[in-house]
């Protein structure tokens, strides 16, 4: 016999429905109105799908939560989902066809508007809400289901006060952002860069699949526990349906292609449970990653925390007075990296009195005893701000003592180190390529940063804005003054005679100029692509290329292993110098 209607859970069923209130003219109603809310000819819905898609896509990419909660409170798929689980719990195939059907042209609409409201904007920018919805976890699952079971049953009880767990739910689930993250995904990759718009699509796409099978499976099973599929309620929705010409439409499509036939035999509960459950399941899979990554990044932070309360901890016991009690230092900030089991603590401190080798030793090996790791495994980068008092005690010390204080160019060093420390993965727009840093100090600005990068046009004033922000957050330096300085991509073409590899005069100008690129950003490496004509010999490509690498190895002091070469089959005298990050071994 099957589970479900067997009469002792029939009688479960029908006493739990009876606790909420929900007798069998109240389950008709909700049967009815779930059924009306799939109708695919309902204007208000379509323009809500779209003002919500809208509203959330610019609350997104403005990285206002307020706008996005704007757009979650519209919440127009809520409807068609909970009613793709109640034809679930009901066996319901007319009402299964009007929810998928529904369903599956909102996400085009929405996904579609988002789109081309990306497509219009000036500016493509990853924010902090984007990101944080392009990578679900089981935790996303779980408050799915939730949310999915209160949102049911919410939808069945009558509004008597538990209508304000609406909004809550609505909220809760969040369908309309990840729906809109998918697109913004979408129009990244169409308009920029399309291995991260692909990847933010993903995010996007499952986050919002997750919503979707959890709130359909748990909506299945609050309507199977509160037997909204009882008899005398499907009797009544027989009966309705016959005056309605979308459903009478609808059947008869269905009978054409046959598929209450080919259903008939798969139609039971059984295979109706796990048609919801197998998705579900094999969503698992992505989010348990997503989760498992999530939890070492909280491992990581925790263990930074530790090391950053042990590192401050030793400093004010030992390190930050003088013999007299006096303050010495300030630890201002505290930089934690590890790789290859090698721990690297870079140290900001403002002091008076420069730290002697010998303190820095005595600290590094403090460092590894409370931490009990071998003291090769730490490694104490201090970078030392003297004051003005600092300054004086300085030359101070060099009358008694034959330890020379830090020069210029150490602090200078120590900085650079620092700096580098700091802005490790600061982020760039995917169309542009970070190259390097540089320092500009004294004069006017007390100290002025400036960032070299690739591109093809300059970077956007917002891109910067929020770039400058997040260097001066890196460095704790609210008024740090920030540059752009853009790099070309490539130089060139060089053109050559017929059958010859002479460098002419405009290609050796155009040389001198890629030197001095070179010589100013070491990191740089040169791909030089190269063209013959077909009556020409293909050694000419070696030739061009060799006459190049000579003129840079000679003019920028370079070695050879600075260039590639990259024969192209297209028909021509030219030669291309393509200019990129060297990648890090």
């Amino acid at each position: 016999m099957d589970r479900i209607s067997n009469p002792i859970f029939g009688h479960w069923r029908n006493r739990f429905a009876a606790s909420l209130g929900i007798e069998v003219e109240r389950k008709f109603e909700i049967y009815r109105g779930l059924s009306e809310t799939a109708t695919l000819f309902d204007a208000n819905y379509w323009l809500q799908i779209l003002f919500a898609a809208g509203v959330a896509t610019l609350g997104l990419v403005l990285n206002s939560p307020a706008v996005i909660i704007g757009a979650m409170l519209i919440s127009p798929l809520m409807g068609p989902i909970l009613s793709a689980g109640l034809a679930l719990a009901a066996g319901d195939l007319i009402l299964g066809f009007r929810s998928v059907v529904k369903l599956s042209i909102s996400c085009l609409a929405a996904v579609g508007f988002a789109v081309l409201l990306v497509g219009l904007l000036p500016f493509k920018e990853m924010t902090d809400e984007i990101a944080a919805r392009t990578q679900p976890n089981t935790l996303d699952l779980a408050v799915a289901l939730f949310s999915g079971a209160i949102g049911s049953i919410a939808t069945c009880k009558k509004a008597e006060g538990v209508v304000t767990s609406i909004p809550g739910v609505a909220i809760a689930v969040a369908l309309m952002p990840p729906l809109c993250v998918a697109g913004y995904g979408i129009g990244l990759a169409l308009s920029l860069n399309m291995a991260e718009g692909f990847r933010v699509a993903s995010g996007g796409g499952l986050l919002f699949l997750t919503n979707l099978v959890a709130i359909s499976f748990t909506a299945m099973l609050v309507f199977l526990a509160l037997r909204i599929d009882a008899s005398p309620v499907k009797e009544k929705i027989r009966e309705w349906r016959l005056t309605n010409s979308e459903t009478n439409w609808e059947r008869t499509l269905l009978l054409r292609l046959h598929i209450p036939d080919k259903l008939r035999q798969i139609g039971g509960f059984p295979s109706r449970f796990f048609v919801i459950l197998i998705p579900l399941l094999l969503i698992l899979f992505p989010l348990s990653r997503s989760f498992s990554q999530l939890k070492q990044q909280y491992q990581q932070q925790r263990r930074e925390n530790i090391v950053r309360r042990i590192t401050n901890g030793s400093w004010q016991q030992g390190f930050a007075k003088l013999p007299n009690g006096e303050q010495r230092s300030v630890l201002d900030q505290i930089l934690i990296s590890e790789s290859n089991g090698k721990l690297t603590l870079a140290l900001r401190v403002f002091t008076s009195t420069p730290y002697t080798a010998t303190e820095k030793s005595e600290f590094a090996h403090l460092i590894a005893a409370r931490m009990d790791r071998p003291l090769d495994s730490v490694e104490i980068q201090l970078l030392e701000i003297p004051t003005a008092a600092g300054m004086l005690a300085a030359r101070a010390r060099e009358e008694k003592t034959t330890e020379a204080p830090l020069t210029v160019a150490q602090l200078r060093a120590n900085y650079w180190q620092s700096l580098q420390t700091a802005l490790a993965g600061l982020k760039f727009p995917p169309a542009a390529q970070l190259v390097d840093y540089s320092v500009v100090t004294g004069g006017v600005e007390s100290n002025r940063v400036i960032i070299n990068y690739f591109a093809e046009n300059d970077v956007t004033i917002d891109a910067q804005a929020l770039i400058t922000e997040d260097v001066r957050e890196r460095l704790s330096d609210p008024t740090l003054a920030v540059t752009f300085q853009r790099l070309p991509v490539s130089f060139g073409p060089l053109n050559f005679l017929r059958h010859n590899a002479v460098l002419s005069a405009a290609n050796l100008y155009l040389l001198s100029q890629v030197a001095k690129v070179l010589q100013a950003h070491p990191n740089c490496r040169v791909e030089i692509v190269t063209q013959h004509e077909s009556t020409e010999a293909a050694e000419l490509d070696q030739a061009r290329a060799n006459a190049v690498i000579e003129y840079l190895v000679a003019e920028a002091q370079l070695d050879r292993s600075y260039f590639t070469i990259s024969p192209e089959p297209a028909s021509g005298r030219n030669v291309l110098l393509k200019l990129q990050v060297a990648s890090k071994p």
